[in-house]
């Protein structure tokens, strides 16, 4: 192995600025030059890591895997090299013991540079990294007074982040920050998304919602592109509340990625670097996630710093149920009705479930106005037979959600959940 001073230099170099991805793709093809192929095969992914369709990265990548004898990576990294650019030659396999030696090439002089300013400038004029334009960002329109029942999640909410909002002479005291990151979890369809977006519309910030379709992405180094470009656009537009739905598919265990889920320990990686990293100022940028799975997320998310406060959002007890069947039968035409009664009859349901029997009770009223000429109201009748045709959606997950509060534990993190279902066994 050798040791060029000038690539010495260079990764000094880099150590100030680890983002410049041109001159760290010359350097790799500098250390696979040198017999480094290990060194040569870092930095290029790290370039692909951030520019997934860099070919001179690529190609350096496929030489220095094959150097190293994958073969299979290599192969891959030359085939995506050659669909971005099929009119360059591939890389040639690097020479082996028996291998005559090769002629010698001239030095690109042009891309060594000579002198401090020089590399200033070069870096200045390189061309940053497109921000992906993903998600959806807006006002809320919603406050957490337009959401029915939920009164143990709106107190917890209220301690968290707009006590501390409203107060901003106690919280300068206390020294309270106004980051952080809170969880959210619970089964399906008990209103984890809607109460993020009144979250937002009661901070008076910015709601920007992030799907699972908005980070990952096929290629690699796409994904993690994805999220540190999502955490830029939040922190240009704070006030900002950041929703990530589906947080146990973006932040999963580590320990549980094999094979070809390895690609995700990026997204992991990098999630973590956003929340907390020493450049990273989240100050006015509130993170939210829903996960219906907790059990699955990285134990690492979960830490001081992080999403270090979680919320349990239970299915709604009997007062949230009749405050969410009125809350969706407000302004449609009613008989008098007992919405107390249809709330006892509907113990277990999830707020969605809730919903589907205001929709079935309105299409029954519609399809009865219909059949006599003149609009009839929504009945007890109707609410009654929609009840008892709608089945509680949420009993799957929580069996599933039981074997944890019972048998998976041992830190606590359940302690909530199994004081509601030894409540509802009572």
């Amino acid at each position: 192995m050798t040791h060029d001073p000038v690539i010495e230099a260079l990764l000094g170099a880099l150590t100030a600025d680890p983002g410049n991805h041109p001159v760290r793709a010359h350097v790799a093809r500098l250390l696979l030059d040198a017999g480094r192929p290990d060194e040569a095969l870092a930095n290029a992914t790290t370039v692909l890591a951030a520019v997934p369709d860099h070919v001179e990265a690529l190609r350096t990548a496929a030489a220095a895997a094959r150097a190293l004898g994958d073969e299979a990576r290599a192969t891959a990294y030359g085939r995506l090299a050659d669909a971005l650019d099929p009119a360059a030659p591939a890389t040639p396999p690097p020479p082996g013991p028996d291998s005559p030696p090769a002629a010698p090439t001239a030095p690109v002089a042009a891309a060594i540079p000579d002198t401090a300013d020089e590399i200033l400038q070069r870096w200045t004029e390189s061309e940053a990294v497109a921000e992906p334009a993903v998600g959806t960002i807006g006002q809320a329109g919603i406050t957490l007074a337009d959401i029915g029942g939920l009164a143990d999640v709106k107190k917890r909410l209220d301690m968290s982040f707009l006590t501390p909002l409203r107060n901003p002479e106690l919280r300068l005291k206390f020294g309270k920050s106004l980051r952080g990151g809170l969880l959210l979890w619970g089964p399906p369809g008990c209103g984890k998304t809607l109460i993020a977006r009144a979250l937002a519309g009661e901070l008076g910030a910015n709601f920007y919602e992030i799907g699972l379709s908005d980070v990952l992405d096929m290629w690699i180094g796409s994904s993690e592109r994805n999220l540190r470009g999502i955490f830029e656009t939040a922190r240009r537009n704070r006030p900002c509340l950041l929703f990530f739905d589906e947080m146990d598919a973006l932040g999963q265990k580590r320990s549980q990625l094999r094979g070809g889920g390895s690609s995700m320990r990026g997204v992991v990686n990098q999630m973590l670097a956003e929340l907390d990293g020493a450049s990273t100022d989240n100050e006015g940028l509130f993170v939210l996630a829903a996960s219906n799975h907790p059990w699955d997320i990285d134990s690492a998310l979960l830490r001081p710093g992080r999403f270090d406060r979680t919320v349990l959002v239970l299915p709604p007890d009997v007062e949230a149920r009749e405050a969410i069947l009125r809350l969706h039968l407000r302004g449609r035409p009613t008989e008098r009705l007992d919405l107390a009664k249809i709330a006892k009859a509907t113990d277990g349901m999830s707020g969605a479930d809730l919903a589907l029997i205001c929709e079935q009770a309105t299409e029954t009223a519609m399809e009865a106005s219909m059949a006599s000429g003149r609009v009839e109201p929504i009945s007890q009748r109707h609410l009654q037979e929609a009840a008892r045709s709608v089945r509680p959606s949420i009993g799957e997950w929580m069996e599933t959600a039981r074997n944890y509060a019972l048998y998976g534990n041992d830190a606590g993190a359940y302690d909530e959940l199994a004081a509601y279902l030894n409540k509802r066994r009572r």
